[in-house]
């Protein structure tokens, strides 16, 4: 295959995982999980509607949900931020995740942002000190995680949604250090080089099962989950409900454990 056609291969898998009527977190979170209830407020700021957590049962077994949501339509997207978190947005989220520690719930999370948000005010109130609390908090919960990328995993803002036992992605989503327009813009001082960019980022769900910083790629029809999601859903729901039982087997020591050496392992040189 030559470089363009290469090229264009992954601006495609980008397209489609940016898509406007790809499926949102709302739409699988009703599909997988029965009787959802969403919880609401990080209990120090507010409520940051660009993430969707709350309490359902997957195949009768009580799971905490934790999705970000990009919105349908204008009005909606406005509303959820394009799916781009405030703290208070990570701050929820990790006040579920206790929750569910507690508990000794599962974990289910469900990853599609650009980015977490850069504005002042995001800023002003620590985005990234709530970013990196998640980090190191998630790979010492003593419950099962599973995340879930269902489109854009953008940068940080991905990455505090993305320490779990199991990292699992939609076979045309992505999943990058930051968007291929920034990192052109870094790179090669050209926004309007994204193509270019994300020929080279090893973004895609193939690159990264490659690399083994994902776990199981969920297949798609060839022209996207927005032509027919429920394909992929069905696939996505009887293995999420064969793993998540069997992380439940699992002795906590030695899920922690798992779960410590994944991520050590992650950019080791074995000599291949």
């Amino acid at each position: 295959m030559s470089e363009v056609s290469q090229e264009e291969l992954v601006w495609n898998k980008v397209l489609l995982a940016r898509h406007p009527k790809r499926p949102t977190a709302k739409v699988l979170i009703s599909f997988l999980f029965d009787n959802f209830i969403e919880l609401h407020g990080d209990r120090f700021f507010g409520d940051d509607k660009s993430v969707i957590a709350g309490l359902g049962f997957l195949d009768k077994m009580p799971v905490t949900v934790i999705a970000q949501e990009k919105g349908e339509t204008t009005e909606d997207k406005i509303n959820r931020n394009f799916g781009m978190c405030h703290p208070e947005g990570y701050r929820k989220s990790l006040r579920l995740m206790k929750q569910a520690e507690k508990f000794n719930r599962p974990i289910i999370l469900i990853i599609d942002t650009p980015g977490a948000y850069p504005g002042i005010g995001a800023e002003e109130r620590g985005q990234a000190t709530a970013i990196a609390t998640n980090l190191t908090e998630m790979i010492d919960l003593k419950v099962p995680l599973i995340s879930i990328i269902l489109g854009e995993g953008g940068s940080g803002g991905a990455l505090a949604f993305g320490v779990a036992d199991e990292v699992w992605m939609f076979e045309n989503a992505i999943y990058s250090i930051l968007s291929p327009e920034g990192f052109a813009s870094i790179l090669y001082k050209d926004s309007f080089l994204a193509k270019k960019a994300a020929s080279v980022m090893k973004l895609t769900s193939d690159d990264l099962f490659a690399y083994k910083i994902i776990d199981y790629i969920i297949p798609e029809v060839k022209k996207g989950l927005h032509t027919n999601s429920y394909y992929s859903f069905d696939i996505l729901k009887n293995q999420l409900i064969q793993k998540t039982k069997e992380l439940k087997e699992v002795e906590v020591s030695t899920l922690l454990n798992n779960r410590y050496n994944k991520y050590r392992k992650i950019g080791v040189n074995n000599g291949n």
